[in-house]
């Protein structure tokens, strides 16, 4: 089904206050009409029913996006015959209407009312009255109002084409929205179910509510938790590099690069949060440019592969399992130099030690294991 939207964008919305029509207002890093646009930015054909004034303002909006500019009426209807009358060349199977004060709207929304044009003229989404209904007068409650049956209506209300165009060319007067028109030409309109997160932005208050609808969307976020365990042994030496820190010992730890265990064992985290294997795939033991490299040259990888994926690093979780050097007193200095490298705060950092109890190689002091944990964040 060729779908065309319509989003009308002429009025002035006075009551959300401002020095600019709703619309043009910012809603984060971006104009309310540029988020309304980008949710329907999957189908062929959008319309834009602008006030002659906003010219300006709707270019700059639709910058690469291929949307037709048309000039509104003097209300709402009028504009609504003013996006049909320019789609008629292209004569779609389906148009949708949308208020773009509702720059939150999903696309599950979106496809619903799509999909119930195959069985009706008409579809809008709309959720039903649960709160009760009061009549009012003077500031005090006159009476109630029975709630079955009643919804509360939410655009994009769509239409097979043909037959909202006759409908509105038949209209005369005001009407509360399409389906009002719809309904007197005696189209059947289906109610699909609709969304909280789909208001429509009228007071100054509706801002902040739908900027925090579209900070988290409707969709859960990308939760990635990785683990990573390392062991380096004891050789010839007079200090251990743990987490970035010469810590000095009897012996020192065994490795190809440097044999930071602790280090190792949060890189190793990261990349297992992504997907992306461990240190050997990325550095080869092979490579002999890697021997004796520092390992925040690893780390440093690894956290700019996550931001390179979108993902924020949100705690690192690090044991290091060790009868000797105690780690304690070198806790606060290698979470420092492990929130240095990582670009964290040292609170989302947690550097711990503990013993074996004398048992296996780490209670023989025969050399250092690490356990780590890492979580990974993407909207």
């Amino acid at each position: 089904m060729k779908t065309a939207v319509i989003i009308v964008a002429a009025g002035r919305g006075t009551r959300a206050g401002g020095r600019e029509p709703k619309q043009w207002q910012m809603l984060g890093e971006k104009p309310v009409a540029a988020w309304t646009l980008q949710a329907f930015s999957h189908l062929p054909l959008l319309v834009l029913v602008i006030h002659p004034e906003d010219r300006a303002r709707a270019e700059a909006c639709c910058a690469g996006l291929p949307v037709r500019l048309v000039t509104g009426a003097a209300d709402r209807a009028g504009s609504v015959r003013a996006g049909i009358e320019s789609l008629k060349d292209e004569s779609p199977d389906a148009v949708l209407i949308h208020d773009v004060a509702r720059p939150c709207v999903s696309r599950h929304v979106i496809d619903a009312v799509i999909a119930a044009l195959a069985q009706a003229d008409g579809a809008a989404p709309a959720l039903a009255i649960t709160d009760a209904l009061w009549t009012g007068a003077d500031g005090r409650v006159s009476g109630t109002q029975d709630r079955s049956g009643l919804w509360r209506a939410q655009t994009p209300q769509g239409f097979r084409f043909d037959a909202i165009a006759a409908a509105h060319a038949a209209h005369s007067g005001g009407a509360a929205d399409d389906v009002e028109v719809a309904r007197a030409a005696g189209l059947d309109v289906a109610i699909v179910p609709g969304e909280e997160r789909n208001l429509k932005i009228t007071t100054p208050g509706d801002f902040a509510r739908a900027l925090a609808f579209l900070d988290h969307g409707d969709t859960p976020m990308d939760i990635r938790l990785g683990n990573g365990y390392d062991v380096h042994r004891f050789g010839p030496g007079d200090h251990v590099v743990l987490c970035g820190i010469k810590i000095p010992h009897g012996r020192g730890l065994q490795g190809h690069s440097d044999a930071d265990v602790g280090m190792h064992a949060v890189t190793d985290a990261l990349y297992g949060a992504m997907a992306e294997g461990d240190i050997g795939r990325h550095f080869p033991p092979s490579d002999m440019q890697w021997k004796g490299a520092a390992s925040e040259i690893f780390l440093r990888h690894a956290v700019e592969l996550a931001r390179a994926k979108g993902f924020t690093i949100s705690n690192i979780d690090l044991t290091l399992i060790c009868e000797r050097p105690k780690i304690g007193p070198h806790a606060a200095d290698m979470t420092a130099e492990m929130a240095r490298i990582t670009g964290m705060d040292c609170d989302r950092i947690s550097i711990k030690a503990t013993t074996s109890e004398r048992l296996g190689f780490t209670g023989r002091e025969e050399g250092i294991a690490a356990i780590a944990t890492a979580t990974l964040v993407k909207p």
